[in-house]
């Protein structure tokens, strides 16, 4: 018979798991509270990296089943989500994401949706990044400077050529300009 198991992360200590559990108790699923984990981990941090995660992963054998009340809470973003899911279904532990209506993702149904999700991010992503590269391409075309700023002024690198021209070492002039050795040398083989 496949047990029944449960995973609540939230990103901050402020934040409740216990919100996530009833959701899944209040969709029908029966937990032993043993089963169940939870943790508190910021969501940037990819699955395999979490203590939580890998200790119910340990726990789960081929047919249980594994309940999470959103997706996100499996995964920092969709594809490693996709390759979490990928890696439960390769083990035999079927996913229900309450969100999604309990669809289980390792279903052919529920790969589908993975499928439409994973198509909608890679979209945001590429229009994320169409978006950034005409304003980058506007600006240019403005004239507007584009990266960091230098660390130094004209006039301060004018100094600096003109002290190492005298030969001042590079580590004084750093210190009197009040900047890194690295910078002085920049514009030392920029001249």
């Amino acid at each position: 018979m496949p047990r029944t198991f449960a995973y609540a992360r939230v990103s901050t200590i402020e934040q409740d798991p216990q919100n996530q559990i009833r959701e899944i108790e209040a969709a029908g699923f029966c937990i032993e509270p043993h089963r169940i984990i939870t943790e508190t981990v910021s969501g940037p941090m990819a699955t395999v990296q979490r203590k939580g995660f890998s200790r119910l992963l340990d726990k789960m054998e081929k047919g249980d089943v594994l309940v999470v009340s959103k997706l996100d809470r499996l995964g920092r973003d969709a594809i490693d989500v996709s390759l979490t899911v990928a890696r439960m279904d390769e083990a035999g532990i079927r996913v229900h994401c309450l969100a999604l209506g309990g669809v289980d993702l390792t279903s052919s149904a529920g790969k589908m949706t993975m499928n439409v999700i994973n198509a909608v991010a890679q979209f945001e992503r590429d229009l994320l990044i169409e978006r950034t590269q005409a304003g980058l391409s506007r600006a240019k075309a403005e004239g507007t400077p584009l990266g960091r700023p230098p660390a130094l002024s004209a006039d301060r690198q004018k100094i600096v050529r003109e002290k190492i021209e005298h030969g001042e070492p590079i580590s004084v002039i750093a210190r009197q300009m009040n900047t890194s050795r690295q910078t002085i040398m920049r514009v030392r083989d920029k001249a």
